[in-house]
């Protein structure tokens, strides 16, 4: 008895043991096949063989059988059997994983205790201490023995550590994050996420669930996600980076009045939600932005972000292949690249690099949106009646298309630019940048006694308060511990 396929070697796993620690995991490519403990069905052919693809074992420990029932089969004839138990994976519904046992068999101690050893080196344990801000520690310590870092908790956990790995590594590159215009090098360490918040939306758009068991069974197995970022700039100062959702209107004045009303808990949420919708206010701008002609697909084709999923790849190739003309001089920058101009009175202005899929929201506010295609759903909610608003919103949590109204506009792009009707009359940058490259495709709309100057942004929920910003999306600039939603996956049993 043996197994089928050489094993790699793991380069080294750092184990999660707290809240905010570095996980170093590389996953192995090969088959565990031996023979393990009868079930139901023993005497059948075959029914005594199992595999376990090693890129999905948690863990290895040797088991004690003397004493134990033995079962029956070809190990009751050993006269000293010997066996080891592996934890690894078994998918079950709806995405989520589950931790299995499977117990192999062996006559002989010195092919066990083999076994062993070869599966202890592969996983062979670190312990790190945590630090108290992620953020902070991630400039301090040194990530370069790291493959990676694990979080526990929600959105805005993420998020810290996202900016502090970021941060990091543009600094150790000498790329000046401020700058617009700044090609941001990518990181090679990958965020694993133990969700633990209100919303987890990041997980849920990348995983397909929220079940914290299924997360840190991605993270042990190495899984590895490349997802795109937005940088967000005001007068070449950066603001913030954003994974899922940039909003402004109704997302960013629910997240504005919600912060002033944490002694509610997660209810203020639907208060400043509730809230938020029957104020019904609308903004005045000007949103202009650059469509993103690399991409393959729209946001309106029905077709999500899937594991391995081909959009991403393709569209990574494309627009890798557009930089490199532009390198060279072979076609138009972006000061003459075609920009498109909208102006009038908004409900709310959305972009979102993913579904941004939730619990409430199992499709999310753009179901067709690529995690890794270098592009953001910029989408448009004109003034409407609150009737007309709230069927839009109710569409968030069926399968009815929520862009399919007469003021909604959906576009998919590459970099955007917005500047509220109050901050026109200033002497700004991006009226002025604006003006010189593109003209005005304005529609006029009857005024309305609900517009307000301002409103704020919700930036993966943190409050941004400037009226002016420019956005642009890095392809791929990060990776995680996943590895994409499955498509319709079959649960495997171990056992």
């Amino acid at each position: 008895m043996g197994a089928t396929g050489a094993a790699e070697p793991l380069q080294s796993v750092l184990w999660v043991k707290q809240q905010r620690c570095a996980v170093s995991l590389e996953p192995a490519r090969a088959l565990l096949r031996w023979w393990r403990s009868p079930g139901p069905g023993a005497g059948a052919p075959g029914a005594d063989a199992c595999s376990v693809p090693v890129s999905e074992i948690i863990a290895v420990e040797e088991t004690d059988v003397h004493g134990k029932h033995q079962g029956s089969g070809k190990w009751q004839k050993m006269e000293k059997p010997y066996a080891f138990t592996v934890h690894c994976v078994k998918r079950a519904r709806r995405h989520r994983w589950k931790w299995a046992q499977v117990t192999f068999w062996c006559p002989e101690e010195q092919l066990c205790h083999l076994w062993l050893q070869t599966l202890r080196e592969m996983l062979e344990k670190l312990i790190t201490e945590h630090a108290n801000q992620a953020k902070e520690t991630l400039y301090e310590i040194n990530i370069d023995k790291y493959d990676g870092i694990v979080c526990v908790g929600g959105d805005g956990m993420f998020s810290e550590v996202l900016h502090g790995l970021i941060g990091r590594t543009q600094r150790s590159a000498g790329v000046d994050q401020n700058h617009p215009r700044a090609v941001l090098v990518p990181s090679s360490l990958r965020i694993g996420i133990i969700p633990a918040g209100s919303t987890d939306c990041v997980c849920y758009s990348t995983v397909g669930t929220s079940d914290a068991e299924t997360s840190a069974l991605h993270i042990v197995v190495g899984d590895s996600l490349a997802m795109d970022v937005s940088s967000v700039h005001h007068n070449s100062t950066l603001l913030r980076y954003s994974v899922s959702l940039l909003g402004y209107g109704f997302y960013g004045d629910i997240i504005k009045d919600s912060e002033k009303k944490r002694w509610l808990g997660l209810a203020r949420y639907d208060f400043s939600g509730l809230k938020t919708f029957l104020s019904h206010h609308c903004y005045e701008g000007t949103v202009s932005f650059l469509p993103a002609q690399h991409t393959v697909g729209s946001p309106r084709d029905r077709k999500p972000c899937r594991a391995g999923c081909f959009v991403c790849r393709q569209s990574k190739q494309q627009l890798e292949e557009e930089q490199k003309k532009a390198l060279y001089g072979l076609e138009a920058a972006e000061d003459v690249e075609e920009w498109q101009v909208v102006c009038g009175k908004f409900l709310a202005i959305n972009a979102t690099n993913m579904s941004c899929a939730c619990r409430r929201s199992p499709r999310g506010l753009s179901p067709a949106a690529h995690l890794g295609d270098g592009s953001s759903d910029l989408i448009l909610i004109r003034k409407c009646s609150r009737f007309n608003f709230l069927r839009f919103l109710i569409r968030h949590t069926n399968q009815q298309d929520q862009f399919d109204f007469t003021f909604v506009e959906v576009y998919r792009v590459k970099k955007f630019q917005f500047t509220s009707k109050h901050m026109e009359d200033e002497d700004s940058d991006l009226k002025e940048g604006g003006k010189k490259r593109f003209g005005h495709i304005c529609s006029s709309h009857p005024s309305c006694c609900c517009t307000v100057s301002n409103s704020s942004w919700n930036c993966d929920g943190e409050v941004l308060h400037s009226p002016a910003i420019e956005v642009r999306v890095h392809c791929q600039l990060v990776r995680l511990f996943a590895r994409g939603i499955e498509e319709n996956p079959k649960p495997d049993s171990h056992s």
